[in-house]
């Protein structure tokens, strides 16, 4: 068994993973009615995405049992946590009693306890005894170093790790984050970003994650639930979400695909770095990392240029077959194109509408996209 088995198991050994979770909560707030009925996995990171004030903060305060709701329907790795508002027996699991880890904006760490006796504090709190020891916490949010420090001697992201730390030697069944990286700044939400994605690559519980911030969705996410004045306008896995033309996130000014990519070769000569997509090879500057390492990136939907001719003397070196799958019907001066590419990946153009007409696109037509930038997401 490898060191990530052995994580996964020791969190949480009877974890059904199969089960989905289902949430489904009403509840008046003072400008809206929060009603949520959603299905979501019961693994990886599903993302609450909406602009600020839309309920997100709102609905993982009902999960942990913090916010008391006048419907409500609450299973949890096929264990009924809440059931209200309805004609079968009322069950409240409360607050203290719900396997729930979670990460608040703001670390609110101890300040009179070591950094050691913070994250002691969530494993003496859980309601079973975590399996998780404090030496595995440690070395995967890397702050073995950090033990014997005081809160006051941490940075931004030390703090929040240390706080995620905490939570999970809580033994949580399901870990909540409220925006965790919202109060740091872009070096430091680059220091922690990688830490977030060890917790989904290495830990088998599920993550509700709330952002604003696209570039959060497109590191972490695995599904998505699209949020607006309390209501869910979409949902789905982030891939097939970012590819729905009906959906909000094709029509944001920095829309894009993501893809799921392996690092093939490393051209010395010339500093570039050649990962292997379904498709074909898209190449980067850079020594990206060894042969063999998987990588998400992200192509930016008007990144990409469309021609029915592969150009042989242009500096643009990523050239892919495509074919059309699907074209939007906009009135403006843009729309977007979805485009298959090799088997079983698709991805997002967007080009001017006079483009369209003068090139006579349809659905079916066979071209090649022309990718202008490539921006690695997942490291």
């Amino acid at each position: 068994m490898n060191q990530n088995q052995s994580l996964n198991q020791s969190l949480n050994p009877n974890l059904k993973q199969s089960t989905p979770l289902h949430i489904s909560f009403r509840t008046p707030l003072e400008h809206f009615t929060l009603d949520i009925d959603i299905s979501i996995p019961s693994s990886g990171i599903t993302v609450l995405f909406g602009p600020s004030g839309c309920g997100k903060t709102t609905l993982l305060r009902c999960i942990a049992g913090l916010h008391n709701a006048e419907h409500a329907q609450l299973s949890i790795n096929g264990d009924l946590w809440e059931r209200q508002g309805c004609e079968q027996q009322g069950v409240h699991l409360p607050a203290h009693q719900r396997a729930v880890g979670y990460v608040f904006q703001e670390p609110s760490l101890f300040p009179h306890l070591s950094v050691k006796n913070n994250l002691l504090f969530g494993h003496r709190r859980a309601k079973q005894q975590s399996p998780l020891s404090l030496e595995e916490v440690s070395q995967l949010l890397g702050i073995s170093h950090l033990l014997q420090r005081m809160p006051d001697k941490l940075s931004g992201g030390e703090k929040q790790r240390i706080s995620i730390g905490r939570a999970l030697l809580s033994n949580p069944g399901i870990l909540l984050m409220d925006e965790p990286l919202s109060a740091l700044d872009y070096a430091t939400k680059a220091e922690i970003i990688p830490y977030l994605e060890q917790l989904h690559e290495r830990l088998s519980i599920p993550i509700i994650y709330v952002t604003h911030a696209l570039a959060e969705v497109e590191s972490l996410a695995d599904h998505i639930v699209l949020l607006d004045q309390g209501r869910v306008t979409a949902q789905g896995p982030i891939k097939e979400m970012m590819l729905d033309l009906s959906a909000p996130l094709a029509h944001f000014s920095n829309a894009g695909s993501l893809l799921d990519a392996v690092v093939s070769h490393y051209d010395a000569a010339y500093d570039l770095t050649e990962f292997s997509v379904d498709g074909g090879t898209v190449t980067v500057p850079g020594n990206i990392g060894v042969v063999g390492t998987a990588k998400r990136i992200h192509l930016s939907a008007s990144h990409i240029s469309l021609t029915r001719q592969a150009a042989l003397d242009s500096t643009i070196i990523n050239i892919l077959p495509v074919t059309i799958l699907e074209i939007s019907q906009a009135d403006t001066a843009q729309c977007n194109v979805r485009l298959q590419l090799g088997k079983h990946s698709q991805i997002l153009a967007r080009i001017t509408r006079r483009s369209k007409d003068k090139l006579a696109l349809k659905t079916g037509d066979k071209l090649y996209a022309q990718i202008k930038g490539v921006s690695l997401v997942k490291r």
